[in-house]
């Protein structure tokens, strides 16, 4: 990418509770400054953490939120956008390319129910049993989910993998590694 030519897409990690999602949005941001590609991160999940929510799920308010810090991040120079979170419906993704101006191409992370679990039980302390049992409970319906919706251009089982390998073929699937190998 040149630095007067802006990407033409969005990347989003889509995928459940503990699949590794924010784990390989860090690591792809790693990798992209190691190749010269300015970028910016967005986990979603932060931009609709507000409680009472302004909407069903707060998701006009997440959209909202996106839209102010994604123009704000395009005001200083073109950059490649990587955002994660679940998308599950052709809806959701539209409210999400309306957010970022822009089309959204899809990479879902998935991981075995055994491994989701241990995932998610080291996640979260003692006091946090609540926010740890609510999350069990809903991520298998969520992969069932987003199974179904069939949206996503490329599928990641991260059960074996580190989140570092998981960037890597993330960026190698959209050209963006550079020359660097997959490991």
């Amino acid at each position: 990418m040149s630095a007067d030519v802006s990407p033409e897409y969005a990347i989003f990690l889509n995928g459940g509770y503990g699949v590794g999602k924010s784990s390989t949005l860090e690591h792809l941001g790693d990798l992209l400054a190691q190749v010269g590609r300015p970028f910016s991160l967005m986990d979603v999940d932060w931009f609709h953490r507000s409680w009472p929510p302004a909407d069903p799920d707060n998701v006009l308010v997440e959209a909202d939120n996106i839209a102010a810090v994604w123009k704000r991040y395009r005001s200083v120079g073109p950059r490649q956008l990587v955002m994660c979170g679940v998308i599950s419906t052709p809806a959701a993704r539209e409210r999400y390319e309306a957010a970022v101006e822009g089309p959204v191409r899809m990479v879902r992370l998935t991981a075995d129910a055994e491994v989701t679990r241990q995932r998610l039980q080291g996640r979260y302390s003692a006091s946090q049993r609540a926010a740890l049992e609510w999350h069990l409970e809903r991520c298998d319906e969520i992969a069932v989910r987003l199974d179904a919706a069939n949206l996503d251009e490329l599928v990641i089982d991260t059960s074996a993998l580190a989140p570092h390998q998981v960037a890597q073929r993330t960026l190698h699937h959209f050209g963006l590694l550079g020359n660097a190998a997959l490991a």
